[in-house]
């Protein structure tokens, strides 16, 4: 099985959620299937931050988009969020919402086992 990088980049997050696999803050509904991992890294976050990381996924093809893994961080981050690793099919997304504190930048990959 060949294990590739299917979304890579960075931006300023703000409090409009942003979608990491559009990317921009018009949310995806990518139905490219397979196992994907997303890792990100919030090494510019600083006291008094605060920042929601969420994966979205239908149930079923006809279903509506879901909340699947939610993450928030807080303060100063020492190490990269690395996500499980979930089969994706339906219609997907990886998004980033501040909830407190300053607009920071995020790098961020999402790799893929097909």
């Amino acid at each position: 099985m060949a294990i590739t990088e299917y979304k890579t980049g960075s931006a300023t997050i703000g409090t409009t959620e942003y979608s990491v696999v559009t990317p921009g803050t018009t949310l995806a509904n990518d139905t490219t299937d397979g196992v994907f991992q997303a890792f990100l890294d919030p090494m510019n976050m600083a006291a008094g931050d605060q920042f929601r990381v969420r994966v979205y996924e239908k149930v079923t093809s006809g279903g509506s988009k879901r909340v699947v893994y939610e993450s928030t961080l807080a303060g100063p981050q020492a190490e990269a969020l690395a996500f499980p690793s979930l089969i994706l099919l339906h219609g997907w997304d990886v998004t980033i919402t501040k909830l407190a504190g300053t607009d920071r930048s995020f790098s961020w990959s999402i790799r893929q086992v097909a």
